[in-house]
């Protein structure tokens, strides 16, 4: 019997401020080193590959924004994925138009795509069980129905939605009886007493045909925009821009609530072989194999006669100790620290939100601005000048700009640069610089292959990063 092929769709456009300070809107979770070597979306997308006896998977179809698809690219490449379309979203309008968009699309492609939903920054170990639990959706794909997958609860967890099931969980599909909301603890405990309730995973198996078929009968109101704005859509450098005006049009709305509670067709997968949506610095605590004494640290962490306790040094010269800490979550970094209760750990949003509200910059901006060349780092920020260390790739360069506030002088302290000044091209080995003055026109290239670094030193009466103009930019920014 030849494998089903099947199209994964990663969804990947969310902030993760829970965990906060390591996730940021500018870098969130999905992107950043939690567990291990990959980051959670390129495991995701490493575990939506391959091929299997009973799958066969397509080249991913991802859904982001236009700050992240460059990193998309880059760390899909890292890990050796070659994307299929990468649909940008002028703006974050939750899951429901995102799923209708990747199915459109999916659709004109071929009507008889097989689709298989999933976010971007879940943790499942067993790739294998999950593989199993996915072929074991098929049957009721078939069928006709919409699938979701249902995670057997490890304990009465408050954080997630559930999903009621009409019979006990067995080995196979089970139909949906319906969604639950995040309970309160007591409801929670009383659902895992019961034994046929799971949490919602947000993950989905359908036919993009049955699932548009939904949005029309479910959420009419969507199929409009959403279609309007992929048929007006415009190619960018390899991306698919939707089109702003129809997608600002649709209802900022999760599946669950446009499409899933109000279908009959639906069906349960259960998987109890390891699973968690790293949803809070808790989970991440549960997910990296507490010692004995129920405690975690990073490589530059010390605990000392602590328990159940999280510590983590975000940088290659921080040092963080714990003496006789219990409960605590400790994550530190250059710019930002936090420490909270762990029973606290929903809560971590609310710091986002006094942050945002006193307009620190550590609320939303990671320490490390990453761009389509490589990345940035402010190390030093006085009133007239700045310094920064920049990474640029091999083979990548910077676009033709000029400012008008500042001059900048550039050091290579690893590999070489091209640099263009005006009409002027010299090689930048290490440990030689190179000054641009006020208002020239310059450019900055790694031609070899190995990451170039250098410290840049900016003085002015402004160093703000909006004093640009772009002349040419191979990433086609405005």
């Amino acid at each position: 019997m030849a494998a089903t092929h099947i199209t994964p769709v990663i969804l990947c456009g969310g902030s993760g401020t829970r965990l906060w300070p390591l996730s940021r809107k500018s870098y969130p979770k999905q992107f950043v080193h939690l567990m291990g070597e990959e980051t959670l979306f390129q495991a995701s997308a490493r575990r939506l590959s391959g091929q299997t006896e009973a799958l066969s998977f397509a080249a991913p179809l991802v859904l982001t924004n236009s700050d992240f698809r460059f990193i998309v690219t880059e760390q899909l490449q890292a890990v050796g994925i070659d994307p299929g379309a990468i649909l940008i979203e002028p703006e974050g309008r939750n899951t429901a138009p995102a799923i209708l968009a990747a199915a459109l699309y999916a659709h004109q492609g071929n009507p008889d795509a097989v689709l298989l939903v999933a976010p971007s920054d879940h943790v499942v170990p067993d790739i294998a069980a999950f593989h199993d639990a996915v072929a074991q959706g098929l049957g009721p794909v078939g069928q006709g129905d919409l699938v979701t997958f249902g995670i057997a609860p490890t304990h009465a967890e408050t954080a997630y939605g559930y999903l009621e099931l009409a019979g006990q969980p067995g080995q196979g599909p089970v139909k949906l009886s319906r969604f639950v909301e995040k309970p309160d603890a007591a409801r929670a405990q009383t659902m895992l007493d019961a034994g046929n309730y799971m949490w919602n995973a947000g993950i989905f198996l359908f036919r993009a045909a049955d699932v548009i078929a939904a949005f029309e009968t479910h959420a009419p109101t969507l199929m409009a925009p959403v279609s309007d704005a992929l048929a007006q859509a415009k190619t960018d450098l390899g991306f698919l821009r939707l089109a702003p005006d129809p997608w600002a049009q649709a209802e900022d709305i999760s599946v669950d609530y446009a499409v899933m509670e109000r279908a009959a067709n639906l069906s349960v997968v259960p998987f109890a072989s390891g699973w968690s949506d790293l949803g809070g610095w808790d989970a991440v605590w549960r997910e990296s194999d507490p010692d004995a004494n129920g405690v975690v640290t990073s490589a530059g962490a010390t605990a000392i006669d602590c328990h159940n306790t999280l510590l983590r040094a975000e940088g290659d010269r921080l040092e963080v100790v714990g003496i006789g800490l219990d409960n605590i979550m400790a994550i530190a970094m250059n710019d930002a620290v936090l420490v909270a209760d762990m029973s606290r750990a929903q809560d971590v949003k609310l710091a986002v939100s006094a942050l945002k509200d006193k307009q620190a910059l550590q609320a939303t901006q990671f320490p490390k601005d990453h761009r389509p060349w490589g990345w940035f780092e402010s190390l030093v920020v006085g009133p007239r000048f700045q310094v920064k260390r920049i990474l640029v790739h091999p083979g990548a360069s910077l676009s033709l700009q000029s400012h008008f506030h500042r001059s900048e002088h550039w050091i290579v302290v690893e590999g070489t640069a091209r640099v263009t000044i005006d009409d002027t091209v010299q090689l930048v080995t290490e440990n030689q610089s190179v000054y641009i003055p006020v208002g020239s026109k310059h450019r900055m290239e790694n031609p070899g292959k190995m990451p170039m670094v250098l410290i840049e030193v900016q003085t002015g009466s402004y160093v703000g990063e909006d004093d640009i103009v772009r002349y040419e930019d191979v990433y086609a920014r405005g």
